[in-house]
């Protein structure tokens, strides 16, 4: 009985007791949900075009944080690293596209998840080697300090970080909406044969879409790295992407935010509250266990367009 009154009633009344940490906890996971989200959405982007998860994306996250952080420690300015780091990843972009993806058209979607397999590990190994593996910092001009709003403390690079992936979102929405190049990414997700036979031309889409997504790669790469520091680890945040795809929907960009915030703020209010009472980690296997109910009762995620399959 005591166990029971530690885990489901002590921390609500912890909560009604002291409304104004939960809140502040609460916003803290909600702002670390969108740095969350920044990622995810790379993995939207490609799933959206090609119908494959990209397991490269958090490689691609670590390598525009190298190259950035690397600009910068040369003496470059912020103004001008950026741009040269737009470049790079759209190169890497149009050399993958060239050297493996345009050689797999029309191949079943296990060879090319297997073939984002090897460009992650090729991604990591030569962005160490080109630009160092020692620990990196970004700095461009984010403030380090903090707000207080009624009484909260509220980080403002997280803040700005929030901004910045709500302005990507409202942006890469309306690309796919609006644009004639999102409509057609949207056909070649949708059956790459018919999409050829209508004159869409495949791998200058495929080029396109992994250009954008190594563009929201910089911008997550910055963010997390300003955050944490640029370091081989970083790409292992891609591992908390999945179960915000697992939540949003595979498909669905306004589905990344959504995930992020539930996964943001579900650890992290977990972890203050519920984390001493059965021991701690919370943070480490709560968005996972929530990913599986969502496997288990809406495997298609809240936004994700479900799979009807005719026989």
């Amino acid at each position: 009985m005591e166990i029971l009154n530690t885990i489901f009633v002590a921390p609500f009344i912890e909560i009604a007791s002291y409304p104004t940490f939960f809140f502040e906890v609460l916003i803290g996971g909600l702002l670390t949900g969108v740095m969350y989200s920044l990622v995810a959405l790379g993995f939207v982007l490609i799933f959206k075009a090609s119908g494959v998860f990209n397991f490269a994306q958090g490689a691609m996250v670590l390598f525009a944080a190298l190259a950035f952080a690397s600009f910068l420690e040369w003496g470059i300015s912020v103004w001008i690293a950026l741009p040269m780091t737009l470049v790079v990843m759209i190169a890497v972009a149009y050399l993958i596209e060239k050297l493996v993806l345009g050689r797999l058209v029309n191949q079943e979607p296990i060879i090319l998840f297997m073939a984002t397999i090897g460009i992650a590990y090729f991604l990591d190994g030569f962005g160490q080697t080109i630009f160092g593996a020692e620990i990196k910092s970004i700095n461009i001009g984010i403030p380090d300090g903090t707000w207080e709003i009624g009484g909260m403390l509220i980080p403002e690079f997280d803040i700005v970080a929030a901004f910045v992936a709500g302005l990507l979102v409202i942006v890469l929405a309306i690309f796919f909406q609006k644009t004639r190049v999102g409509r057609a990414l949207r056909a070649v997700a949708d059956d790459h044969q018919a999409a050829l036979s209508v004159g869409i031309p495949l791998t200058t889409i495929w080029t396109i879409v992994w250009s954008v997504a190594g563009i929201v790669g910089l911008v997550a790469g910055i963010m997390w790295g300003g955050k944490l520091g640029v370091q081989f680890s970083l790409s292992l945040i891609a591992l908390k992407a999945l179960p915000v795809l697992m939540i949003g929907g595979f498909t669905s960009v306004p589905g990344a935010i959504i995930g992020g915030l539930i996964v943001g703020a579900g650890e992290k209010v977990g972890e203050v509250f519920w984390g001493p009472a059965i021991g701690g980690a919370i943070e480490d296997w709560f968005a996972y266990v929530v990913a599986l109910i969502f496997l288990l009762f809406r495997p298609q995620g809240l936004f994700g367009e479900k799979i009807i399959e005719r026989v």
